[in-house]
């Protein structure tokens, strides 16, 4: 089947030379918006949301962007398709023959995604060990069935709570036959963690003879927050504040996977300092939580009125603070 290219620049409403800070805002304005807790319409609202990180993924990657650019060029050539998916490149099997490689619905993924950026693989299961005298498996009428892997996109709040996913796994027509499909429902379960694989015993492809099936794999990749970074069990944020607010101190809200929470900033704050919430991260197995980190940006106005800068001016000819001085 065609793999049907997918302009990541039109899906995040930038140019194509944008700026990764124009691609940022992009994509948090939009992820905002179409997030799956806030969109009216949930099922648009996720559908949307998936194109729009998949697209973040991409561009938001500056290694990403670079091949995707390259893709674009190439794809646009009068007579010349895409270049083939790297998937050997990428550690993946090679499907036998008279086996073609099955596709995904619902991992939150494109075809075009996992055939080019991807990390969805098929390969041979492990075959027994034989003895001098016995037939190569290979050439017998025993071979374990290929395991099935594909990414599935989860987004931070069903990591922390939990849920469950459809996912559709089809094997293409062949020799006549129709195409085969199956759809699972996918237990996520609270605290796991980007990289971890669920595992569906035995529904990968059958083996032959007395072999057994191959499994299928279902490897977690978080969806990018327009607010929140991930770095083990603690959650990240940056917050913004105003040069008078590090000085007197501040009541901000902070975004949380469920609710905002209010944080207290400590008068005399400056930039870079890391404000803790406890127990707002993510969940973990054993039942508790990471934190929540807010990275405090002081920010600096770049216009002011005349009424503004006279209170500067003020405040500059009466202060004895002198920031390049030597203690």
């Amino acid at each position: 089947m065609p793999v049907k290219f997918q302009d990541y620049y039109e899906t995040l409403g930038v140019k194509r030379a944008a700026t990764a800070e124009a691609i940022k805002q992009a994509f948090r304005g939009l992820a905002r918006r179409y997030h799956p807790d806030v969109a009216k319409d949930k099922v648009a609202g996720e559908a949307k949301f998936k194109e729009i990180n998949e697209a973040y993924e991409v561009l938001g990657d500056p290694e990403k962007r670079r091949r995707y650019d390259e893709l674009g060029m190439d794809w646009q050539q009068e007579g010349r398709g895409p270049p083939p998916p790297p998937s050997e490149a990428r550690g993946g099997g090679r499907a036998r023959p008279d086996e073609p490689e099955v596709e995904f619905d619902g991992t939150g993924f494109s075809d075009f995604f996992e055939s080019y950026f991807g990390n969805r693989t098929g390969g041979f299961g492990s075959h027994r060990g034989f003895s001098a005298g016995e037939s190569d498996p290979e050439e017998s009428a025993y071979r374990p069935g290929r395991d099935f892997e594909a990414d599935l996109l989860v987004t931070l709040e069903d990591a922390h709570r939990g849920s469950r996913r459809k996912v559709t796994l089809r094997r293409p027509a062949q020799r006549g036959e129709a195409e085969r499909s199956h759809t699972y429902n996918v237990r996520i379960p609270p605290g796991m963690r980007e990289g971890q694989r669920i595992r569906l015993a035995g529904q990968g492809s059958a083996g032959q003879g007395t072999a057994p099936a191959g499994d299928l794999y279902l490897r977690i990749r978080f969806a990018r927050h327009p607010d929140l970074r991930v770095q083990g069990d603690d959650l990240y944020c940056d917050l913004d504040i105003s040069p008078w607010e590090a000085i007197l101190g501040a009541k901000a809200n902070l975004p949380t996977l469920e609710k905002a929470t209010t944080l207290r900033v400590p008068p005399g704050t400056v930039s870079g300092t890391q404000l803790r919430v406890r127990g707002q991260g993510l969940s973990r197995e054993d039942g508790k939580r990471g934190d929540l980190y807010a990275e405090v940006h002081v920010q600096i106005p770049t216009t002011v009125s005349s009424e503004e800068r006279a209170l500067w001016e003020k405040l500059a000819a009466v202060s004895t603070f002198n920031p390049r001085e030597i203690p």
